[in-house]
């Protein structure tokens, strides 16, 4: 299935981000009329080698157009033509080496936006998350994202609990975080078919999710901090997931 709409970009990395993996979503960029610096320069120079239309207006219409966000002067149309993986297609891809997110209760797009950059970095397949309690792919997702937004699948599933099963039955490992649990990341030996669950900050994840979990394992940290952002945990464990993966 493929859905298709019109959003906003903002900011350089975004935009540059955009340009490299698919310039044809843009629609038209518009730029702070009285910037003429290097990078601006540059920015511009790839949109015209992209064919894409640029639009210098005065700063008070990008202020309009994503009131409340440092655009850096780059604001850019785009149209979201993307398909949507299902759980389903999912389990039924390749099925040697796969490695999946599930976020459970994270409602920040800056952090969903790190997450997917991470996710992208390490070579996760997907991120999976449940209906009504995460966000979706905003213009701040993107934005911080830097253009792994409109590369790596996110899934929402109408049940969390019940999709983690059908992973489990599909051969996947599922190993939940917990600043709780006894077993350290770093001493867990990952499988080549895993999901790594977080939860929400404070909250951490729901009871039935930790519950559906084969392992809950924990990220050693020093006693002068008590947690650490979701975004930055994920980073963590996604890193120890592929370099201990047999």
């Amino acid at each position: 299935m493929s859905v298709k709409g019109d959003s906003r970009i903002f900011g350089f990395h975004a935009v540059f981000a955009r340009l490299r993996h698919s310039p044809a979503t843009i629609s038209e960029v518009f730029i702070d009329r009285k910037r003429r610096d290097a990078r601006i320069r540059k920015l511009e120079e790839r949109l015209n080698e992209a064919n894409v239309k640029t639009v210098r207006c005065d700063v008070e219409r990008l202020n309009n157009m994503l009131p409340g966000v440092s655009h850096q002067g780059v604001v850019a149309s785009v149209t979201v033509d993307e398909t949507v993986v299902s759980l389903e297609d999912l389990i039924a891809g390749p099925s040697e080496s796969q490695l999946f997110v599930v976020l459970d209760g994270v409602t920040d797009p800056r952090n969903l936006g790190a997450i997917m950059r991470s996710a992208c970095a390490f070579g996760a397949a997907a991120i999976i998350v449940p209906k009504d309690r995460s966000v979706g792919i905003t213009d701040v997702v993107e934005k911080v994202a830097s253009g792994a937004a409109g590369i790596i699948p996110l899934i929402s599933v109408t049940n969390l609990a019940r999709s983690l099963r059908l992973l489990k039955e599909a051969d996947f490992w599922i190993v939940g975080t917990d600043g709780e649990a006894e077993e350290s990341i770093r001493d867990f030996s990952f499988t080549s078919r895993t999901v790594l669950v977080f939860g929400a900050e404070g909250s951490g994840a729901r009871r039935l999710t930790k519950e559906t979990c084969d392992h809950l394992v924990s990220i050693p940290i020093t006693e002068v901090i008590e947690s650490l952002n979701v975004a930055v945990s994920v980073g963590i464990c996604l890193y120890e997931a592929t370099r201990l993966k047999s």
